[in-house]
């Protein structure tokens, strides 16, 4: 028998966009009428998915929709998804900061929620205070919390500090004394949303070790959310990925993961160019994708893994030593690497330049991308705009045979290999 501590069905959540509160009063009143009738809430019916980068039809979005999963006694539960998923609502309606709109939720033990800097912290009191009220807020009397407080200030490095207030605390400082509470005052559900990208490298490494031994020793429950996916890969036992308000997939970690990785949102790794721009060059490129080694489109490439950059261009005439070109530079537009193509004479016609690299060795971030076309020294077409590429901080697996066989391959001036579209 499974041993469920947390069990949410059909959550949703509802919110009218540009007002405070459920809306109109007519709203309101017609709810109420539905109400005393015996009849559901009229405005469920309606309303857009939580999709931010698109303008609705409706004053009503739903920011979670029909949300099913539940969680065993000393799960550590991953939940991962882009900006605007719903992941923050999600956490919201188990902490009990914010009700769901429709389903419910059954708990098998206290929670305690790390949701943003500061979280349950009344800033003009001191930080031993504090850990005293918040112990307090969990059900634990004073001679527990009491027993508790040299190993929590001791984990959050703040000692000197901690008869300070804590409104003179750093965020960073702010979070390193809230995660310490939150974890060494036994809860037996923990929650824990990005929060803990403010602390520094230290801190995060300690506290993914904590949440570790409490899973494992004190066989309590953890759900975490974050965008870094090596932290998520090396704490999470089973991940729930959330795309727009809505479930998309509960399984094992490395397998949300991937699957999270290969999904392709078209803006985001493939490019179009100059397709209303009358044709005055003698050459220009038309098409950029961003793939991995088998042609799939990508949003992200792991550290790791092999990955690809098409350059398509169209040639109008004749021409003598065209050379494709393809920068990269980081966000401050410093540059890391450029690739070129071999010097060619090319006919009318459409073409590609592939861009292959067997194994991405930069660090995790967000980079742009830039498109040369010349002819000789003397340019043709260059974009350097609204191109970027993200490197994944998640590390791809691969076989020691096959990193050995392609070692040879790993340089700084890869050439781009140009060929004809027929």
């Amino acid at each position: 028998m499974k041993d469920i501590i947390l069990k949410a069905e059909n959550i949703s959540k509802q919110y009218r966009l540009g007002q405070v509160g459920t809306g109109t009063l007519s709203h309101d009143l017609n709810r109420w009428w539905h109400q005393i009738r015996g009849k559901e809430n009229p405005y469920l019916k309606i309303g857009d998915v939580n999709d931010r980068s698109t303008k609705g039809t409706s004053d009503y979005v739903w920011a979670l929709q029909d949300i099913n999963f539940e969680v065993e006694r000393g799960e550590i539960l991953g939940i991962i998804g882009k900006n605007g998923a719903g992941k923050s609502t999600l956490l919201k309606i188990l902490s009990r900061v914010t009700a769901p709109t429709t389903g419910n939720i059954k708990f098998g033990g206290r929670v305690a929620s790390l949701l943003e800097v500061g979280t349950g912290f009344n800033g003009e009191m001191t930080g031993r205070e504090n850990v005293y009220l918040n112990g307090a807020i969990l059900g634990m009397t004073k001679k527990e919390i009491a027993s508790k407080i040299d190993e929590i200030i001791a984990f959050s490095g703040c000692e000197r500090y901690i008869d300070t207030p804590v409104k003179r605390y750093s965020s960073g400082m702010y979070v390193r004394l809230a995660f310490a509470v939150a974890a060494f005052l036994e809860p037996e559900i923990l929650i824990v949303d990005e929060v803990l990208a403010v602390g520094d490298a230290e801190f995060q490494k300690k506290a993914i070790g904590k949440m570790q031994d409490i899973s494992k020793q004190g066989g309590r429950t953890v759900l975490f959310v974050s965008h870094n996916m090596a932290s998520i890969q090396k704490l999470c036992t089973k991940c729930i990925l959330l795309q727009n308000g809505r479930f998309i997939m509960h399984g094992k970690t490395e397998d949300v993961i991937n699957f999270y990785l290969s999904q392709s949102v078209l803006n985001d790794s493939e490019y179009l160019f100059n397709s209303k721009l009358p044709n005055t060059k003698i050459a220009y490129a038309t098409k950029l994708n961003i793939e991995d080694i088998d042609g799939n489109l990508m949003n992200e490439i792991p550290i790791g893994k092999p990955w690809r950059v098409k350059i398509h261009f169209t040639v109008k005439e004749k021409i003598k030593n065209l050379i494709v070109a393809l920068g990269i530079s980081d966000v401050n537009e410093v540059p890391i690497r450029t690739s070129w193509s071999v010097p060619q004479d090319l006919g009318p016609g459409d073409y590609k330049a592939s861009f292959v690299e067997e194994v991405v060795n930069f660090n995790s971030g967000q980079y742009k991308l830039i498109i040369g076309i010349s002819r000789g020294l003397e340019s043709i077409d260059y974009i350097d705009k609204d191109i970027s590429l993200t490197i994944s901080d998640i590390i791809h697996q691969q076989d020691d045979s096959v990193i050995n066989t392609k070692s040879g391959l790993i340089n700084n001036q890869m050439r781009i290999k140009v060929e004809k579209i027929v």
